[in-house]
């Protein structure tokens, strides 16, 4: 190596390496910044994701749009502990909290807290009869479009549109 590389290297102080965790519960994570950018230590921030199982290029990014835009939600698939990502995300300046999507155990309780059978809350809300009652049971996975729709349908079932309902005027 050219000897003014390596002195330059030298100068940036010592190499941190980053382990990654292999193992862990998949988390999907909405990250915020503050108002105010001082006190950001985004190094420290992209490393905190990195552990958790995504691409150093992949958590750079995360933060470089979480500086720009106040937030962004990603998929970290080893969390060790929430405890543990939550204090890494607050040493580096950043807040994060974790997005529950819909699951099964939810879906029935929303389903009877509503009053409404499995043939109601597919009427009602556009969905098939059989998948409601696969999803319930156990015997499918609730696929990504779906889980969208049905956390909308959680947040507020009263105002989610209707399905099929035609437009004034089309």
């Amino acid at each position: 190596m050219n000897s003014s590389l390596k002195a330059r290297f030298e100068r940036l102080g010592p190499t941190r390496v980053v382990n990654q965790n292999q193992s862990g519960l998949a988390v999907t994570l909405r990250i915020e910044r503050p108002e105010s950018l001082r006190g950001i230590k985004t190094i420290d921030a992209i490393f905190a994701l990195h552990k958790r199982g995504i691409s150093m290029l992949k958590a750079k990014r995360t933060i470089e749009d979480v500086l720009e835009s106040g937030h962004n939600v990603c998929n970290l698939p080893f969390v060790e502990s929430m405890d543990a990502l939550q204090a890494d995300i607050i040493a580096s300046g950043l807040a994060a909290c974790r997005l529950e999507p819909a699951d099964t155990a939810k879906l029935r309780a929303l389903r009877t807290s509503l009053g409404m059978t499995r043939e109601q809350f597919s009427l009602r809300y556009g969905l098939s009869v059989e998948n409601i009652r696969n999803w319930e049971e156990g015997r499918r996975e609730i696929d990504s479009t779906a889980r969208s729709y049905l956390t909308a349908i959680m947040n507020d079932p009263q105002n989610v549109p209707l399905p099929y309902e035609v437009a004034a005027g089309v």
